[in-house]
C-alpha cells in the first residue's frame, strides 16, 4: 500500500518547527526565514526540482542554491524531510563543533549542499553559475535526439541579497545571455536584520528585473499551497528567460509576538515564544524534533522518485553512448574532473632571453592548454585584450549560443567570481577569470570562497606593479598581494618570465582542491634559461654564500642585476626566486633551509609591493626593498625608480646588512 503523504500545510509546520527547535536548542540562528518560507520551498524540493536524494553527485540532477545562507535550517530540514543521509541527530546538532549542520550550508560538510553560502549575493550568483555552466555543456554534448545536459537550477534570495551589488552584476549577465532554466524565489518578507526595509530599501524588484531580462512571476500569499503551485508550475516552464518568482512571505510566520518584526531574524524565539508559536501551529507544545509519520513517508516517496528519475536518465545516456561511444566517453571524463591523457603537451616552451610581459607568455600557455584541455573556458572582465586571456578562435558565449569558450562578463568583477565558482561547482568545465590586480579586491570575496569550498578556479590577474606605469596609483597594486596570500588554501603565483608562468600553469591545471592567483606583468622581463621548479614554492636561481637576495615576479631580474653589482665588489649573492609563497612554505625544513640556508642571515626581500608579510622569509633583521605607499604616474621604469625598487638600491641593502 502507498504511503499516506501529508499535506503541504503539514509539511510546511514540520519544517517550521523543526527549524525553530534547532535554533532554539543551538541558542544561536535565523528562525524567521525559514518559518516563512517553508511552503514554497517545500514545494521546489518536492514538486519541482528532479533531484535523486540517494544519490546527490548524480550530474544530471537540478541545483539548489540557498543564497539567504542564514535561513540554513530551511535547507537542512528539507534536505532531512526528502530523505538525504542527514539524519535527526545532525539537526539536534546544528551549529555544533564537527556537525553538518553549521550555521551556514557549507558544500562538502552536508548531502545536498551544492556551494557555500554566507556572504548575500554570492548564491545568487553561484546559481548564475551554474545555470550558465548546464546551458555550456548542453552546447558541448548534447547531440540530436540524445539530451543528456538538460537540468534546471533554483535558488531562493532575500531581501539582503537583492541589495548587494553583486546580484545586480549577476542578474545582469544572466538576463543577457538569457539563462532559462535558472528559477530563483525572492522571499519578499519586508524585514531586514535592522527592521523594516523600508529603513534602506524602496526599489521596485520587479521591475528591476524585468529590465534585466527577466520573467518576473508572482506569489501574493506565500501560504496558499494552490497559489503557490499555480505558479511554481508556470514559473518551472522555460520562456527563453531566466525567472524570478517574488513570494510575499512573513518572516517568523505564526509566532505571536516576533512575526514580521526584525525579532524573528537572527535570534531564537525563546522557551516561551516557542511554545506560544507551536500553539498557534496546532502543534504539540511538549514535542522537539517532531516529524509526523505522514510527514516521514516524504522521504521514501521523493528517495523512490528520484532513483527512478536517475535510471530514466542512466537508459538516456546509454543510448546516448552506444550512438555516440566517443563523447559519451568524453562526458564521463570531463564530469569527472579528470584531465585529458597528454594535456601537458600543450604546454609551450618560450625561447631564452627574449623579453616577454608574463601577461602575454600566460595568454600563450592558456592557448596552447586549451589546445590539448577542451573543457577549458576563460572570461573576463571586459579586458581580455590587455590580460591576453582570450582563447583564439574559441567563440564567444551568447545568448542562445553556448558552445564558445570565451565569455563576456562586462564591467562585472564581483559577479564574474562568484559565476566562475558556480560554474567550477556544477562540475564539467574548467574555468579562468581575468581582470587587473589592483581589482581582485571586489573579488576578495569570491576568491576566499572558491578557497573555503574547496574549489579549484583559476583567476589570473595582471597589470601586477607599479611598474605598469602610466594609469598611475589607482591602477597601481600595492597591498593586494599580501591580501591574497592571506587567504587560507589558495596559491598565489607571481612568476619571473615566461617559464616560470608555463610551469605555474601546470600547477594550476593539476590543483584540485582550491583557487590559483596568478599576478602577471604587463612589462615585458626576460626569459631564463632552464626549467624552474615552480611547483615547489621556490628555488635557487644563482648561487652564492654572502647573502640572499630573495624576489618575486619582475623583481627577480632586478635581483640578478643587484648580484652583477655586488659580484663587482667581490660579494657572492645567492639568489631565490620565491614564485609561490604557499607552495614553498609546504616544503619539508630540508628543502627550505637548502634553499634559505639559516646560517646566512644577509637577507633581502624585494618586491614592488608591500612589506607586509616579508619578514617570514628574510627574518626580523632582513632588508627589504618594497612599497609602503601607493605609486605614482608615470612610465614604468621611472614609477620603479621613483619609489625605490632598483637593483642599486638592492645591493646598498645587501651592503648594509653585511656591514660594508
Amino acid at each position: 500500500m502507498a504511503p499516506q503523504l501529508a499535506p503541504p500545510e503539514l509539511v510546511a509546520t514540520t519544517i517550521r518547527t523543526l527549524s525553530i527547535d534547532a535554533v532554539q536548542k543551538a541558542d544561536s540562528g535565523h528562525p524567521g526565514a525559514p518559518m516563512g518560507l517553508a511552503p514554497v520551498a517545500w514545494d521546489i524540493f518536492s514538486r519541482q526540482m528532479v533531484h535523486a536524494p540517494g544519490d546527490p553527485a548524480w550530474v544530471n540532477r537540478d541545483r539548489f542554491v540557498l543564497s539567504a545562507g542564514h535561513a540554513s535550517m530551511l535547507l537542512y530540514s528539507l534536505l532531512h524531510l526528502c530523505g538525504y543521509d542527514l539524519p535527526m541527530d545532525q539537526l539536534k546538532s546544528f551549529r555544533q563543533l564537527g556537525s553538518e549542520t553549521p550555521g551556514h550550508p557549507e558544500s562538502g560538510d552536508t548531502p545536498g549542499v551544492e556551494v557555500a553560502t554566507g556572504p548575500l549575493g554570492q548564491g545568487f550568483s553561484n546559481a548564475v553559475g551554474f545555470a550558465l555552466a548546464e546551458r555550456m555543456l548542453a552546447a558541448r554534448h548534447n547531440r540530436p535526439g540524445h539530451d543528456v545536459v538538460d537540468h534546471r537550477t533554483w535558488f531562493i534570495c532575500s531581501d539582503g541579497d537583492l541589495m548587494e551589488g553583486i546580484s545586480h552584476e549577476a542578474a545582469s549577465l544572466a538576463g543577457h545571455l538569457g539563462l532559462e532554466r535558472l528559477i530563483g524565489v525572492y522571499d519578499d518578507n519586508h524585514i531586514s536584520l535592522d527592521g523594516p526595509t523600508a529603513l534602506s530599501f524602496s526599489e521596485q524588484i520587479p521591475g528591476r528585473f524585468e529590465a534585466y531580462g527577466w520573467r518576473v512571476l508572482s506569489i501574493a500569499d506565500g501560504n496558499d499551497p494552490g497559489e503557490i503551485q499555480r505558479v511554481m508550475d508556470e514559473a518551472a516552464r522555460s520562456d527563453g528567460r531566466p525567472t524570478l518568482v517574488r513570494c510575499r512571505t512573513h518572516i517568523g510566520f505564526g509566532s505571536p509576538a516576533k512575526q514580521d518584526t526584525s525579532a524573528a531574524h537572527g535570534s531564537p524565539l525563546g522557551p516561551d515564544e516557542v511554545a506560544a508559536t507551536k500553539r498557534a501551529y496546532g502543534w504539540p507544545e511538549d514535542a522537539f524534533f517532531l516529524v509526523p509519520d505522514e510527514v516521514a513517508a516524504w522521504a521514501d516517496e521523493l528517495t523512490a522518485r528520484g532513483a527512478r528519475a536517475e535510471e530514466e536518465w542512466r537508459g538516456r545516456f546509454e543510448a546516448y553512448a552506444r550512438d555516440f561511444p566517443g563523447d559519451a566517453a568524453e562526458f564521463d571524463r570531463v564530469m569527472a574532473g579528470v584531465p585529458p591523457r597528454g594535456w601537458e603537451k600543450g604546454i609551450p616552451t618560450f625561447e631564452p632571453g627574449k623579453s616577454v610581459a608574463t601577461r602575454a607568455s600566460g595568454g600563450t600557455v592558456l592557448n596552447g592548454l586549451a589546445g590539448t584541455i577542451p573543457e577549458l573556458i576563460q572570461g573576463a572582465a571586459d579586458l581580455s585584450t590587455s590580460t591576453s586571456t582570450t582563447i583564439k578562435d574559441g567563440g564567444d558565449v551568447e545568448r542562445g549560443e553556448y558552445g564558445g569558450r570565451n565569455i563576456r562578463f562586462g564591467v562585472r568583477e564581483h559577479a564574474m567570481g562568484a559565476i566562475t565558482n558556480g560554474i567550477e561547482a556544477h562540475g564539467g568545465l574548467r574555468a579562468v577569470c581575468s581582470t587587473f590586480l589592483t581589482f581582485s579586491d571586489y573579488m576578495k570575496n569570491t576568491i576566499r570562497m572558491a578557497a573555503l569550498m574547496g574549489l579549484p578556479s583559476i583567476f589570473v590577474y595582471t597589470h601586477d606593479s607599479v611598474a605598469l606605469g602610466e594609469d598611475g596609483p589607482t591602477h597601481q597594486p600595492i597591498e593586494h598581494l599580501a591580501g591574497l596570500r592571506a587567504i587560507p588554501n589558495t596559491v598565489v603565483f607571481r612568476p619571473a618570465d615566461a617559464s616560470e608562468t608555463a610551469a605555474a600553469w601546470r600547477v594550476a591545471i593539476e590543483r584540485r582542491d582550491g583557487p590559483t592567483v596568478f599576478a602577471l606583468t604587463r612589462q615585458g622581463v626576460p626569459t631564463m634559461d632552464g626549467a624552474p621548479p615552480v611547483e615547489r614554492g621556490g628555488y635557487v636561481l644563482r648561487d652564492g654564500g654572502d647573502c640572499i637576495l630573495i624576489a618575486t615576479g619582475s623583481e627577480v631580474h632586478l635581483a640578478m642585476e643587484a648580484a652583477d653589482l655586488l659580484a663587482a665588489d667581490g660579494v657572492s649573492a645567492r639568489v631565490v626566486s620565491l614564485p609561490s609563497w604557499e607552495l614553498f612554505a609546504r616544503q619539508d625544513r630540508s628543502y627550505r633551509d637548502e634553499v634559505l640556508p639559516p646560517a646566512v642571515t644577509a637577507r633581502v626581500g624585494v618586491e614592488a609591493a608591500a612589506s607586509l608579510g616579508w619578514h617570514r622569509w628574510v627574518g626580523v633583521d632582513g632588508a627589504l626593498v618594497t612599497i609602503d605607499r601607493f605609486g605614482v604616474s608615470a612610465p614604468g621604469p621611472q614609477a620603479m625608480e621613483a619609489l625605490g625598487v632598483t637593483a642599486q638600491a638592492v645591493a646598498e641593502a645587501a651592503r648594509d646588512q653585511m656591514g660594508r
